[in-house]
């Protein structure tokens, strides 16, 4: 899922601490900001911008494209829902902690209504130079300098850490997706890999990956048809066997969902597999990719 800077974003809870701090990073970068979501202050402006008491009421009056979630873990499902039910089509869930059972009914009125969801527990989606919705320091040129490499993420800040090393090897970025560290999330790393194959402005892609679940596994299978190359770091490479590391998802069954496997299966698929995040922007480095 991309979000380009000419889609219209609705905020719930912008009127809380970090909705209200990140909405004006958003909207500073480029992020086309509407107006945002608490029952408690409908009718009022915040930041300048339009209050509502649900998505519904917002979908009445102005077109939007995509939501962002600045809501506690308990308030999610009611949120995601009142979403979903305004017939908004892109969703990010920023948030952590979600019952698992809460996000699989969310997950499934999302297919119902055509919506797609990233998160939950993500970091966001940047469209370099358009929009970025989340918390991710896209106004950092340092980390979020205009390119073409797309790069794919469970960690927030693994994936920093990764455009930060692209952009030092001299590279740019074209989008970052961020899909989450839960067990169950909406975007699976095979999904961000088929919108990042399908983006004209991505020539490469970087993916970050980590013990745990087969998303990796079942991305392989994918990246094997794409002819864009695609380089990757695993983290949890050290990890004991059969240990909980990490994030949520970190859980390991044998083989499955271990370094061994997920590497064995994507270097199977062509796709180069480092040992550090400096080493993906290296090898994409030495192809001449995205030069900035």
């Amino acid at each position: 899922m991309i979000i380009r800077g000419s889609e219209a974003v609705l905020v719930q809870g912008i009127t809380g601490k970090q909705g209200t701090f990140w909405s004006e990073h958003m909207r500073d970068y480029g992020t086309k900001i509407i107006g945002g979501v608490n029952p408690k202050r409908a009718g009022e402006t915040h930041l300048g911008l339009p209050v509502w008491a649900t998505a519904g009421a917002a979908a009445r009056e102005t077109a939007i494209d995509a939501a962002v979630m600045f809501i506690p873990p308990m308030g999610v499902k009611q949120a995601a829902l009142d979403i979903i039910n305004a017939g908004i089509g892109k969703i990010v869930c920023l948030t952590e902690h979600v019952p698992v059972h809460d996000t699989m009914y969310v997950l499934a009125a999302a297919r119902e209504r055509g919506a797609k969801l990233i998160g939950p527990n993500t970091a966001g989606i940047v469209t370099v130079g358009e929009s970025f919705v989340g918390f991710m320091p896209a106004f950092n040129a340092r980390v979020f300098r205009p390119g073409s490499v797309g790069v794919v993420s469970r960690s927030g800040s693994l994936g920093t850490l990764l455009c930060l090393n692209l952009v030092q090897a001299g590279l740019g970025i074209s989008v970052f997706i961020g899909i989450g560290g839960d067990p169950v999330i909406g975007t699976t790393t095979k999904d961000a890999l088929i919108s990042l194959d399908n983006d004209p402005q991505t020539e490469a892609v970087a993916l970050v990956g980590e013990i745990g679940g087969s998303m990796e596994e079942e991305a392989a299978e994918y990246a094997r048809t794409m002819r864009k190359p695609v380089a990757a770091f695993i983290a949890g490479a050290a990890s004991p066997p059969g240990k909980r590391m990490g994030h949520a998802g970190a859980i390991v069954m044998g083989n499955r969902g271990s370094y061994a496997g997920k590497k064995k299966a994507l270097e199977a698929a062509g796709v180069t597999v480092c040992s550090t995040p400096k080493g993906v922007a290296d090898v994409l480095c030495e192809r001449t990719i995205g030069r900035a």
